[in-house]
């Protein structure tokens, strides 16, 4: 998997709030506000929650990503 677009402390707070409330579905929870944000017509939040969805896979994962200094 690529390194995730992070725009900015908004992207992150959201993702940080759903792995807090959620643990270890808070990727499935991400994925229903998507397709809800997608099924209400809601483009730009349906592309905030699938951003948010891979903010949280790699938050959430042990494998080292790009350069270790």
């Amino acid at each position: 998997m690529n390194m995730p677009f992070i725009h900015g402390r908004v992207a992150l707070a959201d993702a940080t709030k759903l792995i807090d409330a959620f643990g270890d579905d808070a990727g499935f929870e991400a994925a229903s506000r998507a397709e809800h944000s997608r099924d209400a017509g809601n483009v730009i939040r349906f592309c905030h929650w699938r951003q948010i969805e891979r903010v949280i896979a790699t938050l959430s994962s042990d494998e080292v990503r790009g350069t270790v200094h």
